[in-house]
């Protein structure tokens, strides 16, 4: 499966964000606490450090999530480094009954 590359332009909350052509990519294997939370809103700004202003790459692993309006569930890499491996490894990662609900 061929990456598609775009620039991030904004990010929405701890695993969802937008690229230049407006598309929302939630990042796959990613869960982040609600933004009404100050744990959600770390887990912005970090994602906010690792991807605005970068060219990304994504590979698309599902279409679509949780009933919002996004174009892809997707592995994300910025120079050739896995943003979702990066914000697992800072406490992030789905849990297994996530994962299940996600996928259907």
């Amino acid at each position: 499966m061929a990456s598609t590359s775009r620039l991030c332009v904004s990010v929405i909350d701890g695993n969802i964000f937008v690229t230049n052509k407006g598309d929302r990519i939630r990042l796959a294997r990613v869960s982040a606490p609600s933004m009404k939370t100050l744990e959600g809103q770390i887990a912005k700004e970090l994602l906010e450090s690792l991807i605005v202003g970068q060219f990304i790459a994504y590979d698309r692993v599902a279409i679509g999530a949780h009933g919002h309006a996004v174009a892809a569930v997707a592995e994300v890499s910025v120079n050739n480094k896995n943003v979702n491996d990066a914000m697992r490894a800072a406490g992030y990662g789905e849990t297994s009954a996530e994962m299940a609900t996600s996928s259907r």
